[in-house]
């Protein structure tokens, strides 16, 4: 185990709220905190952005595999009344933050803007002005995205890149998150640490990304869709890997050195690139059929290329991912197939 995570299992804490605790990344990170003996507060709206049986089955394994020790809010984190309930109830009081809840998905931004501003702008204010008030929050970590490189070509992304040119209102509004934390990690000494995630696939995955609609669709031989004529790769990581991320994150709170905001941002990925063609055939392989293929051109706001530089995180949360693409695809395969009895 990593040596933060095991020191941050042996300390004492208060309640870890996490929002998004019923999405994807939400409830793998709410599973791996409750599994170090931590209560946590799951706080999701239940959107129907997709299927929300798949949320409300995700709150529930939680809740039998963990007791008492996991309790679930349904709330808007943009509602600030409602937000202020939750927070004043919590028992024992807040002492951590995980922000994963979001309006996720770049290209859905293109459609709906509003909510993605309301949901992912508005309601990290709520979350960041809800801590500072709040005498004892010992850290607040918060998702961004490798989304935020934008129109950069310089391969790996590194936290020093420029980060002004983003290609979507998605990415726009993480880029927003990011600014708001500086500012008030500046303002109130609030210690955050922003992590930004680059392309997570894995069990429990959303239904609108690459590897859940490409093995249904394989499944049920219907074609796939496959944008850019497939010259696409990605960093693709396995989501315990980003996990493990955050709460060696969480563990390890920026110091406040009087002069600098206690604010740090640090990539998250495998840091090794894929080709889209080799992802589809791990796919094929464990699935057991041929996909059909349907070639198109280049979604606007995506990019073809992304790939990280996770020296920093390497060095200062001792961040290694451990899972290979071919491995992380078999145990998502498996997990389907399970999960919808196919």
């Amino acid at each position: 185990m990593n040596p933060l995570i095991e020191k941050f299992q042996r300390q004492g804490t208060g309640t870890i709220l996490v929002t998004g605790a019923a999405g994807f990344v939400g409830f793998h990170t709410a599973h791996r905190l409750l599994s170090l003996g931590k209560t946590v507060l799951g706080v999701d709206s239940l959107s129907d952005y997709y299927d929300v049986s798949l949320k409300e089955a995700r709150v529930v394994e939680l809740q039998k595999t963990f007791g008492p020790s996991f309790h679930f809010v349904k709330a808007e984190i943009q509602n600030r009344e409602k937000m202020l309930d939750v927070w004043r109830q919590a028992n024992p009081k807040i002492t951590h933050v995980v922000h994963l809840a979001a309006q996720a998905g770049v290209r859905h931004s293109l459609t709906d803007p509003y909510s993605y501003v309301d949901t992912n702008v508005m309601g990290n204010v709520v979350l960041l002005e809800l801590a500072r008030h709040q005498k004892g929050i010992e850290n607040f970590v918060y998702a961004s995205t490798s989304s935020v490189y934008g129109s950069n070509t310089k391969l790996p992304f590194s936290e020093e890149d420029p980060t002004d040119s983003p290609m979507a209102v998605y990415a726009a509004t993480k880029k927003c998150d990011e600014l708001l934390s500086q500012a008030y990690a500046h303002l109130f000494r609030l210690p955050v640490i922003g992590l930004r995630f680059f392309s997570v696939y894995g069990p429990w995955g959303r239904p609108d990304m690459a590897l859940f609609i490409f093995t249904k669709n394989i499944l049920e031989g219907k074609p796939i869709t496959v944008f850019n004529g497939g010259h696409m790769q990605r960093d693709f990581t396995y989501v315990s890997d980003i996990v493990e991320g955050i709460v060696a994150a969480l563990s390890n709170p920026i110091k406040d050195d009087g002069k600098n905001p206690p604010h740090r941002i640090y990539n998250l990925g495998n840091g090794n690139m894929e080709d889209l063609n080799a992802y589809i055939a791990f796919i094929e392989k464990y699935v057991g059929k041929k996909a059909t293929i349907k070639y198109t051109g280049m979604q606007p706001g995506d990019i073809s290329a992304s790939l990280s530089d996770i020296s920093r995180a390497q060095k200062e949360l001792g961040f290694e991912p451990k899972v290979r693409i071919e491995e992380g695809v078999r145990h998502f395969v498996d997990w389907y197939k399970t999960y919808y009895g196919v």
